[in-house]
């Protein structure tokens, strides 16, 4: 009898161990696993687990090969892992172990290794466009594809995605995707928002990404939202002069485009009255209750344009609403700080965003109206800002002239509108959005605070999505979220600074001209510069046909006589060797055939031009 309890105390106890699971089958190792390394960090990448029994994968690390040690573990759906190494020349090694549902691990993956090495300002600035480009492309809602308002969340966000629409124009023309998959996503994001709900025409500011329902953004703002529609507009106008293909698929991608703004009625938001303003929200249940009027100076200055700019007589606004309405409040001032005048607005300027949302697409440079050149206005209101940080009246921590940037973020206590203006709005936090997107205005001093960032903050503030949002030093708080509105200006913003693409993709949309005409508009010749080249070159070179087969043309304009030849570099920093060998060149400029043999696989290159003293960066993508 005792011999038959100890026999079902055993098999009992068998089943047991069974059933929880640690006798279940090891998984699979790990495969696909690549390391690319960067100026600071490696990444890993790997196929996703193919067993659906795997919960996360973990990775594994060494700085000398040798003594592994666990770095972090991500979930199954997860393919990648940013290793913050801190400094150049540092090589790291990695293997992955998958992690059964009942904690088995499989086999170590392949070993991989990568050397970080220092980037230049170029290989930077495609880092950190890359990164933050993924945000709505690899993290785009799967439904809608539009972008979502935070990475914590599946709701959509108008204005943010319209800031989207626009990073995946830089993504295909940078190579971090294909100018199909760009046209690709772009109708599924214009496709899905002709099925949501409108009001007269205007979005909601907030969506289910699913299902296009609205989400209301407070309790009465349950309809339509005149700025988030203006920020989405700017975006779909843009890529509508982007894709001018003459296939079915692109004709009936600007022919719905067209059809959304033709349907906007910028009109029906002055009120049933046609009062001499725009009001920023209408819903059918709560009518104008919000009575929020859209006057400057901030950041909707894109509203009056458009509204002005409007194809539909009956829905445009007349242009004297831009005075009445959008300059008709304390607009103009005489203020100065720190010796530099704010021209616009109140305050010491507020939140930088004001000088990033409406010129994603609308280009200030070489206009003015009766108020202002704005693109003087935006980079004054800048340096303030800088200025400000640098002279840290309230003494936080953290500040300085590489960790400048006052602008709406997330903070330890939430969500504010962080601005120079008084204590209350500069609390001590830093966004990067702030000064990233103010490189066109400040280049310099946007490009040290982005090696700030990223070099000396980047264990931190650096992740799968580029920069996190925002950090404060003096209460060592340091956000791990992204937000679509404040992810968006650093791409296009940069873009507009190295190339100039989303203005003059915007402002060839023939409704443009026209309504800043009748605003009064005139050509200002204000010296302005978006890009600061090497001393040996008068204008940005730049390479036909790029992506390229193996053979392009680049094109340079010399300021004197001087050597130069051609070197060719992989994206992780590998010297392929000259595609030019030295040869002196006469100043004026010069057409330059190029022929890349042996011919590299296809993928994002960079073409460094070596001039007397200086060099210059071209990024190139070959194609098979």
């Amino acid at each position: 009898m005792q011999k038959s309890k100890l026999i079902f105390s055993i098999l009992f106890c068998w089943v047991n161990v069974i059933s929880s699971g640690s006798m279940l089958a090891q998984p699979g190792a790990v495969t696909g696993v690549t390391a690319t390394a960067y100026d600071h960090h490696v990444e890993l990448n790997w196929d996703q687990h193919p067993n659906p029994t795997v919960n996360n994968v973990r990775v594994y690390g060494s700085s000398n090969g040798t003594n592994y040690t666990l770095l972090g573990s991500v979930n199954n759906v997860t393919t990648s892992y940013v290793d913050f190494v801190g400094d150049f020349d540092v090589t790291g090694s990695y293997y992955l172990r998958a992690v059964g549902s009942g904690g088995q691990l499989s086999l170590p993956s392949d070993t991989v290794s990568a050397t970080t090495f220092e980037m230049n300002d170029s290989m930077l600035l495609d880092m950190v466009q890359e990164y933050t480009f993924r945000y709505f492309y690899d993290f785009g809602h799967p439904t809608s594809g539009l972008a979502r308002e935070r990475n914590t969340t599946a709701t959509v966000t108008s204005g943010g995605s319209g800031f989207g629409v626009m990073a995946l124009i830089v993504g295909a023309e940078r190579g971090f995707i294909s100018y199909e998959q760009a046209r690709v996503r772009t109708t599924k994001i214009v496709d899905f928002l002709l099925t949501v709900p409108r009001f007269k025409g205007a979005f909601s500011h907030w969506m289910n990404g699913a299902t296009g329902a609205v989400i209301p953004f407070s309790q009465r703002d349950d309809g339509g939202d005149l700025v988030e529609t203006a920020f989405l507009m700017q975006g779909l106008l843009t890529a509508r002069q982007y894709y001018t293909g003459g296939s079915a698929e692109e004709i009936a991608l600007r022919e719905n485009i067209t059809q959304l703004w033709e349907e906007v009625n910028w009109d029906w938001y002055r009120k049933p009255g046609n009062e001499n303003v725009l009001y920023w929200h209408w819903s059918p249940t709560n009518n104008f209750d919000i009575n929020l009027q859209v006057r400057g100076f901030n950041e909707t200055h894109i509203i009056y344009i458009l509204g002005i700019a409007a194809p539909d007589a009956n829905h445009a606004i007349p242009a004297s609403l831009y005075h009445t309405g959008w300059a008709g409040g304390a607009y103009e001032n005489s203020l100065s700080y720190y010796g530099i005048p704010l021209i616009l607005g109140r305050g010491k300027g507020g939140p930088l965003f004001f000088t990033h949302y409406s010129y994603l697409g609308f280009d200030p440079r070489g206009i003015r109206d009766e108020y202002a050149n704005y693109f003087v206005s935006n980079r004054n209101r800048s340096l303030i800002n800088y200025e400000h940080c640098v002279d840290n009246p309230y003494g936080w921590a953290g500040y300085g002239p590489e960790s400048w940037g006052l602008t709406a973020s997330d903070d330890p206590d939430g969500y504010l509108a962080h601005a120079p203006d008084n204590r209350q709005t500069d609390n001590g936090t830093i966004s990067p959005t702030a000064a990233l997107s103010s490189m066109p205005y400040t280049p310099d001093k946007s490009m040290d605070a982005l090696k700030h960032f990223y070099r000396e903050l980047g264990d931190k503030m650096w992740g799968r999505y580029g920069f996190y949002d925002a950090f404060n030093e003096d209460r060592n708080w340091y956000a791990s979220s992204y937000l679509a509105i404040d992810q968006g200006p650093i791409i296009c913003m940069i873009e507009n600074h190295r190339s100039g693409l989303l203005w003059d993709l915007f402002m060839r949309n023939p409704e443009i001209n026209p309504a800043l005409e009748a605003i009064g508009f005139t050509a200002d010749t204000t010296p302005v510069s978006t890009q600061e080249l090497p001393q040996f070159l008068t204008s940005e070179p730049s390479i036909s046909p790029n992506p390229a087969r193996g053979a392009t043309t680049l094109t340079l304009a010399l300021e004197r006589a001087g050597e130069v030849s051609v070197s060719l570099f992989g994206a992780d920093g590998r010297d392929l060797g000259l595609v030019l060998n030295p040869v002196v060149l006469q100043p004026g400029s010069h057409q330059l055939s190029l022929h890349l043999r042996p011919r590299p696989k296809s993928g994002l290159y960079y073409l460094r031009i070596n001039g007397p003293g200086e060099s210059a960066v071209v990024p190139i993508v070959l194609t098979d």
